[in-house]
Parts: C-alpha cells; structure tokens; sequence
C-alpha cells in the first residue's frame, strides 16, 4: 500500500492549472461572482438563484431532491426556501405519497424574478466558453456529465 503511495504525485508535481477541481472551483467561483450584484439588487442570493433555475426545469421536486440539484446543503436551502415562500417566488406542499415530505414549486413572481436573472447568467457561462470551438464546447459538457456520473451519490 505504501509503494502505490508513494507513486502518486504530490499537488507540487501536479500544479494547481493541472489538477481539474482547483480549476472547477475557480471557474465556478468566478462564475458565481459574475453575476451576485445581479442577484443582491434583486434580493436573491445564490441558493435562492439556484432554487429558482432548478424550478423552472423541474416540476416539483422534494426538498432533499432540490438540495442535490442545487447542490446546497439542506438546512441552507430550507431556510432560503422560507425566505422565497414569503416573497412568493416559491409555494409548498405536501407530498401525496408520504405527508411528511414536501415539494416545491416556482410561481409565477418566482419564474420571472428567473427570467430577469437568465440573461445575466448565460452571458456569464458565454464569457467562460469566449473563444473555444463548439465541438470541445459539447465535448467538455460530455466529459463533465461522465465525471458527474462517476462521482455521485444520488441517482439524480
């Protein structure tokens, strides 16, 4: 076990440009801050933000559900989820299958607090791709869907 240790190279030897999460967490950290003065002036933060863009593709999800796509840890969410409940940009109920499960669902204020965000976000994923061809455009996209698939704990 020792020797397969030793064998794996240090972070020094690999560099932060050559090692994907450093890169992956400072693309999306400039991508988050691209747009947060967007979502401050409309009083939306980003998991409020990401809530909202779930919701617009995906009817109803459960809270844990929508925890997973939004990728915010559950108790965060809750509490912008009772944020958005009261600025209407969101409704609940209860699951029919099991009265202690929730889903949530975007309404209408919800869905156009998102469309006026939208803009902002596509210019901003349209800068990270600013010169890079198409082909390794949907290429990349591929790759991160494999990697996606090769990491997660949720079938969703």
């Amino acid at each position: 076990m020792t020797d397969q240790l030793s064998r794996v190279p240090k972070l020094g030897e690999v560099g932060l440009t050559n090692f994907a999460p450093y890169l992956m967490n400072r693309i999306m950290g400039r991508y988050n801050a691209s747009f947060r003065d967007e979502m401050a002036e409309m009083g939306l933060t980003t998991p409020k933000a990401r809530a909202l863009a779930v919701l617009t593709v995906v009817d109803g999800p459960l809270i844990r559900e929508l925890s997973v796509f939004t990728v915010v840890e559950q108790s965060t969410l809750s509490r912008a989820l009772d944020q958005m409940n009261t600025e209407g940009l969101i409704r609940r109920e209860t699951d029919a299958s099991d009265s202690r499960a929730v889903r949530v669902f975007i309404t209408e204020a919800g869905r156009s607090a998102f469309e006026e965000l939208w803009p902002h976000m596509a210019q901003a994923q349209a800068r990270m791709f600013r010169g890079i061809p198409e082909d390794e455009r949907r290429a990349f996209v591929a790759t991160l869907q494999k990697m996606l698939v090769n990491i997660r704990k949720h079938e969703i």
